[in-house]
C-alpha cells in the first residue's frame, strides 16, 4: 500500500472507530425497569435555603450491576436539580389552616467516567442521616455478639453471615462480597421484583421516608413524572440532609 492510500485508508477508518466507540457508551437502555441504586446525598437541601436550579448531588453506596454487564462502582455519582423550593411561614391567624412549605427535586443523571446515563427513576425510600447510621451500625449488646444490624425497613443482617432475615426469620436478601442483594418484595405504594438488585442499607420492603417526622412525599416519581420528588409539610421546611439514605428504582419506559 502506497503512503497516500495508507493516509486515505487511515482518514476513512477514524470516523468509523468514533462511531463505534461512540455505540459502545452506556446509554439510557442499560437501566432497565427495577434497576435500583442505594444512594448518599452528599449536600444538604432545605426548602428554607434552596433555590430553583441548585446542585442535588449523591453518591451510590454500592456495587450496582446493569442488565448490560456494564458494573456502576461504589461511590458512582448522581446528579440533579432543585425544581422550587417553598420555605416554611407560620400563620398566626386563629385557626388558620397553615400553608404547606415545599422541597422538590429532580434526578437528572448518573455519571460514569465521560458518559451521563439518564435517570428515569422513583425514590422508593429514603431515610434520614439518623435512620440510616442505625442501619450500618450495630447495637452493643451483651446478648447479641454478632453485632445484628436492623436495615432501613426491619430485615436483620449479621456482618459475618450471608443471609439476611425478617422478623419471621425468613431469608429475604443476601450478603454478598459487593453489597446486599435482594428481590424487592412489595409493600404499600412500592411493588415487587424478581431479578435480583442492590439494596445497601434497605429492606426489601423498605418503601417511603423514615426518621422524616412531620414531612410527607407528596410525589416520589412516577411514570409520567419521572425523578421528580416532592416533599411537604405544614409544621417545618422540609429537608434533605447530607448523609440521607435513598433506594432508587429504575421506572418502566413511558408507553407512547
Amino acid at each position: 500500500m502506497s503512503a497516500r492510500s495508507f493516509v486515505v485508508a487511515l482518514l476513512i477508518s477514524a470516523p468509523l472507530a468514533l462511531a463505534q466507540n461512540a455505540t459502545a457508551t452506556p446509554a439510557v437502555g442499560d437501566l432497565s425497569a427495577k434497576t435500583t441504586f442505594p444512594i448518599v446525598f452528599t449536600r444538604t437541601l432545605s426548602a428554607k435555603r434552596a433555590k430553583a436550579g441548585d446542585a442535588v448531588l449523591a453518591r451510590t453506596t454500592q456495587v450496582v450491576h446493569l442488565s448490560s454487564g456494564l458494573v456502576l462502582p461504589s461511590g458512582t455519582r448522581i446528579v440533579g436539580h432543585v425544581v422550587s423550593a417553598n420555605p416554611f411561614t407560620y400563620d398566626k391567624t386563629p385557626y388558620a389552616h397553615q400553608k404547606p412549605s415545599e422541597l422538590v427535586i429532580q434526578f437528572d443523571h448518573i455519571e460514569l467516567d465521560s458518559a451521563r446515563l439518564p435517570l428515569h427513576v422513583t425514590l422508593r425510600a429514603m431515610a434520614t442521616p439518623i435512620a440510616a447510621n442505625d442501619a450500618r451500625e450495630p447495637k452493643s449488646s451483651d446478648l447479641d455478639p454478632l453485632g445484628t444490624v436492623m436495615q432501613v425497613g426491619g430485615d436483620l443482617l449479621v456482618p459475618s453471615q450471608k443471609e439476611v432475615v425478617d422478623e419471621q426469620g425468613d431469608v429475604v436478601a443476601y450478603n454478598r462480597r459487593d453489597g446486599i442483594y435482594a428481590h424487592l418484595i412489595a409493600n404499600g405504594q412500592c411493588d415487587s421484583s424478581n431479578k435480583e438488585v442492590s439494596v445497601g442499607i434497605f429492606s426489601p420492603t423498605a418503601c417511603g421516608l423514615y426518621g422524616f417526622g412531620s414531612v410527607a412525599a407528596q410525589m416520589m416519581g412516577s411514570v409520567s413524572k419521572p425523578s421528580e420528588v416532592v416533599l411537604v409539610s405544614t409544621h417545618n421546611s422540609p429537608e434533605i440532609w447530607k448523609h440521607t439514605a435513598a433506594l432508587l428504582e429504575v421506572l418502566p419506559e413511558a408507553s407512547h
